[in-house]
């Protein structure tokens, strides 16, 4: 057997994601929707693990597998529906369960919203916007309302949140042509989930506490011990709730059958008469109450996952067995206990007699008589350490060569000039040693070079860098190398490609990476000044995407997403890595090159400089860098951070998704790829910008390419703050690869259905 259940469909872009709270409609990894007509089936879903974090459901005795089959982080179930949250924040998807199967037209809910939350009530579906804490609802008679929040949950026909000042209830609705408004008596909620017609969450306490209807006794919990429970899940009538101590849970109002005491549990949510919840023993999905669950019913939905995938690190730990549940480098995490049971304070010990007193009091005196004199001994080694350490460089310093560092220096955070440094001590700056040949590079001389390039022939010139000509080249024990030689002549002054030549060859130095560019040696003779590094025979992204007609990078989408994962990785390990922290300036296609197994390196240091030393700080300077590719915060304000970086990385996953220069010309004049390629995407339009020489993206590549250019969206954001890291980057993109190596035979916008003993689903 087999039909469709067709979704309402919104784009929705989030990078975040908060802990779950499970009333009515909260997000979860399992979701219980249910029909307003008490006969119909329940429908229950779970988010599984594995390379793909897709969703399958249980209705009736039938097996659901849910398309897409894509990556989600949460999902919520209301009256006849369900709804979804895309991995990598791409989409909001709702399906309909209420029609027994039948095929209705999808419908945009919402698009170009940052939402960090997702919940689902009766006729309702909101969400927590990520930036501001803004609450937006949508369908139905839906209420927006003012004030930021910090979690919300649905009801059946109202919504409830916290506000995030003092963490006070503040419930909305509606409910035929009354508001529903409902606050809570407590101020200072801990947490709060919302069932048919009330509310329960728990107090700053530790305490329990309900208000809202009470005809069945729902809204009474039968125990007021602080720090009991640690989440709540809410029916029409019923309410349960999951014990700290040993996660087992306890329900109260009418359940209609009797609930497992004995089991233990990650999470649980409820229907309108039903809960169900994810088993902490085998990861199994466990429904109580009604709609044929009043036995009690083990659903085959096996191996659901116990939380969200996402980036380490995590506050409370990985959750055990975490690097089984995800994909790529993501993990789950622990869940942060929303109570911390008190500690008592111990029993005041009896009065010791005085003399105790006079013990004490020695054991203090003679505890820092003998701490100052450990300081004074270690404060006399550090001296008589620095004085020898002094003395050794300065011996050393007429005796060995050591290049000029040149150190990019920031005066009180407003100049933009670099300073060259004189003393030997600032020539021996950032981390280690600046000796050349301590750090790996070679010395040439000019002549070396000379023969290596058929005295720089132009048949042997490949491209240019930040202060002059790259050259391929072939050294005399047979190495192929590249090598960069800095302008000779008026037409630069020497002073900047002195200070280009002085800042590559530190930061290469010092910096070995899979996905850097690795540097040779050096030749430093006269006014002559030029680089060597391994030669990279695949080229610049650039010419494959600007240039050639026949590279390999037009063939495979795959194959260009792996490109932008090894570039991804080499900004990640300058801004995160490298200490001190490094901005590279000058990130653009033309500086990430493919040495002869295709793998990516990012190259031409140039123009970089050391990062702030506060990690949100900024270097305040002269904008440098390429027209194009500039962070427009920084060319404006003149405040440069590592997410300047971050938006010219974006402007080449635009270029890899469209082909197209970062600047190129349309009939009607220039335009960027931005202003060519967002408003699209943001559109659902992708396909009408995708580079046409490269064949349609396969059906197991459309989540993948949606993922990179949802990703580049985000880089390319005009404030830095709303830009992702490139750690972030990195996952997506991670998990855009993990994508494209699976085969998927799934087809978007169909749902299979199977019988439970079909083993092929």
């Amino acid at each position: 057997m087999r039909g469709d259940l067709g979704f309402y469909a919104g784009v929705l872009l989030c990078l975040g994601l908060v802990g779950f709270v499970n009333g009515l409609g909260s997000m979860s990894t399992i979701a219980a929707s249910y029909s307003s007509n008490s006969s119909g089936s329940a429908t229950v879903c779970g988010i599984l693990s594995g390379s793909q974090q897709g969703i399958q459901c249980v209705q009736g005795r039938l097996n659901v597998t849910v398309f897409p089959n894509v990556s989600f982080l949460g999902i919520s179930g209301g009256d006849g529906y369900f709804c979804g949250l895309r991995q990598g924040g791409l989409q909001l998807l709702c399906w309909n369960t209420n029609t027994g199967m039948s095929s209705i037209q999808s419908k945009r809910i919402s698009k170009d919203i940052d939402l960090q939350e997702i919940v689902v009530g009766g006729k309702q579906v909101c969400g927590l916007v990520n930036s501001t804490g803004a609450v937006v609802c949508w369908r139905a008679e839906s209420i927006s309302p003012p004030g930021r929040f910090v979690s919300i949950s649905a009801g059946s026909n109202f919504t409830c949140g916290l506000f995030s000042g003092n963490r006070t209830a503040h419930c909305w609705g509606v409910n035929g042509s009354e508001i529903v408004e409902l606050r809570g008596r407590d101020a200072g909620m801990r947490t709060l989930a919302a069932g048919g017609g009330h509310v329960c969450g728990i107090r700053n306490d530790g305490v329990a506490a309900c208000w809202g209807r009470n005809d069945f006794g729902q809204a009474a919990p039968p125990s007021s011990l602080a720090f009991e429970f640690t989440s709540l899940a809410l029916g029409d009538r019923h309410t349960c709730a999951i014990r700290s101590v040993n996660k087992t849970v306890l329900c109260w109002g009418e359940m209609g059958t009797a609930y497992p005491t004995a089991e233990s549990f990650e999470t649980i949510v409820a229907g309108d008469n039903y809960t169900c919840g994810l088993t902490s023993a085998n990861l199994s999905v466990l429904c109580w109450g009604g709609r044929g669950f009043e036995s009690g019913t083990l659903l085959s939905l096996p191996g659901v996952l116990p939380g969200p995938c996402t980036q380490p690190p995590c506050t409370c730990g990985l959750y055990p067995g975490s690097q089984n549940f995800c994909a790529g480098s993501q993990r789950v995490c622990s869940p942060c206990s929303a109570v911390t049971p008190a500690v008592r304070p111990p029993a005041p010990s009896p009065a010791a007699p005085s003399p105790g007193i006079t013990i004490v009091r020695r054991t203090v005196l003679r505890s820092w008589v003998l701490a100052l004199f450990i300081v004074g001994v270690v404060g006399a080694a550090v001296g008589i350490g620095t004085v020898l350490w002094c003395a050794w460089h300065w011996l050393m310093g007429g005796r060995g060569r050591v290049h000029n560092s040149v150190q990019p220096t920031v005066s009180n955070l407003h100049s933009g000039s670099l300073r060259r440094q004189t003393s030997l001590a600032f020539r021996r700056q950032r981390s280690g040693t600046s000796s050349k040949r301590g750090d790996r590079a070679e010395e040439f001389t000019l002549a070396d070079v000379v023969a290596a390039t058929s005295g720089f022939s132009e048949a042997n010139k490949i491209g240019a860098g930040s202060f002059g000509t790259v050259y391929r080249g072939k050294l005399a024990d047979g190495r192929e190398v590249a090598i960069k030689r800095g302008d000779v002549g008026v037409t630069k002054k020497f002073q900047e490609k002195e200070a280009a030549f002085q800042s590559e060859l530190e930061f290469l130095s010092r910096l070995h990476h899979k996905h850097l560019v690795s540097l040779i040696g050096y030749c430093e003779e006269g006014e002559e000044r030029m680089l060597v590094y391994e030669y990279m025979p695949n080229g610049a992204l650039y010419d494959h995407l600007h240039k050639m007609l026949d590279s390999p990078l037009l063939q495979s989408w795959t194959t260009r997403i792996k490109v932008a994962l090894d570039a991804a990785r080499g900004v990640e390990y300058l801004h995160t890595y490298a200490v001190p922290a490094i901005i590279h300036r000058d990130i653009k296609s033309s500086n990430i090159l493919l040495d002869a197994t295709w793998t990516a390196r990012v190259s031409d240091f140039g123009l970089s400089l050391m990062g702030p030393d506060v990690q949100e700080g900024h270097l305040s300077m002269a904008a440098a860098g390429t027209v194009g590719y500039m962070d427009p915060e920084y060319y404006r304000l003149q405040h440069l951070t590592t997410k300047s970086d971050v938006y010219g990385f974006g402007i080449v996953l635009l270029e890899i998704l469209t082909g197209q220069r970062a600047i190129f010309k349309q009939e009607t004049g220039p335009i960027s790829v931005v202003d060519y390629a967002i408003p699209r995407i943001l559109s659902d339009e992708l396909n009408q910008i995708l580079d046409s020489r490269v064949r349609p993206p396969l059906s197991h590549e459309i989540e993948a390419v949606e993922l990179v250019a949802y990703t580049a969206v985000h880089c390319v954001s005009l404030e830095g703050k709303d830009r992702p890291s490139m750690t972030d980057v990195v996952a997506n993109l991670e998990r855009a690869v993990a994508i494209c190596t699976q085969v998927s035979m799934s087809r978007n916008g169909s749902m299979v259905v199977t019988s439970r003993s079909d083993d092929s689903q």
